[in-house]
């Protein structure tokens, strides 16, 4: 890393995530900076941009990657938003790495490459650990749910058993309870496209907060193994979401509780009925056209063909199904011209919607 002309001779430093994937041998995203002994002011006069709320972060003037002043929070109410912060120069590196979540997370890299490394990050990196930082983890609830996203996705790591112990303490004084439904889902929703999506559903089970999260799943968490087969299959968040709720009577209530994407819900919803429409056509003997084009048309297939491609995709997680086939059937059906029918049928309703499902049924049988 070398410096520009923005940060000459501010205390700059790399932290958090970048740091970590890099020790692992992997890609960095976005890098996230630090800024050590600066002020607001200082920092508007290099050019940069300030779009921080609660604390002060700006945007670097031209790569317009983020530098976070060095803070200290403290608890001041319940819940993940009651924090105050102290942004001031005298803050150190030291302490603002001592406010983070998980020791891989706290970890800062000078300019010249140098770590810095207080709270032994490197060496649970190497060992493929999750620990917390420290006693201050217990202070905002959304790090139980940082800390299953991240078991998901780094699928060798284990958790510390003090790290597990925590998270139940918390759980249990109630911390969880004040966790608002949209960084739930951001934090689910992420997790579930991770590698192994079941392995955020066994901390969040083992720490009691599946239950005060997304109760809705209880009794129904062996579709972890289903989430994780469709992550290896690269399935879509909304297939992965279908998949996981697929066996709670509850998944309606799950996705209000969640305030989950109208897509997801979707699929969720969808997901049924495609696997009693695919059962009911195996099952219709010599002629199965019938029961395929009840089927296209309870999904909505015609007006939505990639959703229902994408429908079968998830199914496929679940059992044997010819995508291929369903692809000519679907395509045999909306060649069926609708309107043409409807002009030959004098504007009469039912007799057209009678024939064009005439049409259709004759066109999946020669299919």
């Amino acid at each position: 890393m070398t410096g520009d002309a923005a940060t000459a001779g501010l205390q700059v430093y790399i932290v958090g995530g970048a740091v970590r994937d890099a020790l692992l041998g992997l890609t960095p995203g976005d890098h996230d900076w630090v800024v050590v002994g600066a002020t607001p002011e200082d920092m508007a006069r290099r050019g940069f941009m300030p779009v921080g709320g609660d604390f002060p972060v700006f945007l670097h003037p031209v790569t317009k990657e983020e530098y976070a002043l060095a803070r200290t929070e403290r608890k001041s109410g319940r819940g993940y938003k009651g924090f105050t912060f102290y942004t001031g120069a005298d803050v150190t590196l030291e302490e603002d790495l001592r406010r983070r979540d998980l020791t891989v997370n706290a970890i800062a890299q000078k300019q010249d490459g140098e770590l810095v490394d207080p709270l032994g990050g490197a060496a649970d990196v190497r060992a493929h650990v999750f620990r917390h930082v420290g006693e201050a983890f217990e202070e905002d609830p959304v790090r139980i749910l940082r800390l299953a996203r991240f078991a998901a996705r780094f699928a060798d790591f284990s958790v510390a058993p003090e790290t597990l112990a925590l998270c139940r303490r918390m759980v249990e004084a109630g911390e969880a309870d004040a966790l608002v439904a949209e960084r739930v889902w951001k934090e689910v929703s992420r997790g579930l496209m991770a590698a192994a999506p079941s392995r955020m559903l066994d901390v969040l089970r083992q720490s009691g907060a599946l239950q005060r999260v997304m109760p809705e799943l209880q009794g129904a968490e062996e579709t972890g193994g289903d989430v994780d087969r469709a992550a290896a299959r690269k399935l879509s968040l909304p297939g992965r979401y279908a998949l996981l709720c697929r066996l709670s009577p509850e998944r309606e209530a799950l996705g209000r509780r969640l305030r989950v994407p109208t897509e997801c819900n979707d699929y969720a919803r969808l997901l049924p009925e495609m696997l009693t429409g695919l059962a009911a056509a195996q099952a219709a003997g010599a002629d199965q056209a019938d029961a395929q084009l009840a089927l296209m048309e309870r999904v909505d297939a015609l007006r939505k063909p990639e959703r229902f491609f994408d429908l079968l995709e998830t199914v496929a997680v679940l059992r044997p199904v010819d995508i291929d086939a369903w692809r000519e059937r679907a395509e045999a059906v909306r060649g069926v011209d609708a309107g043409a029918i409807a002009r030959a049928c004098a504007g009469d309703p039912a007799r057209i919607k009678q024939s064009v499902r005439e049409a259709r049924l004759e066109r999946l049988r020669a299919a």
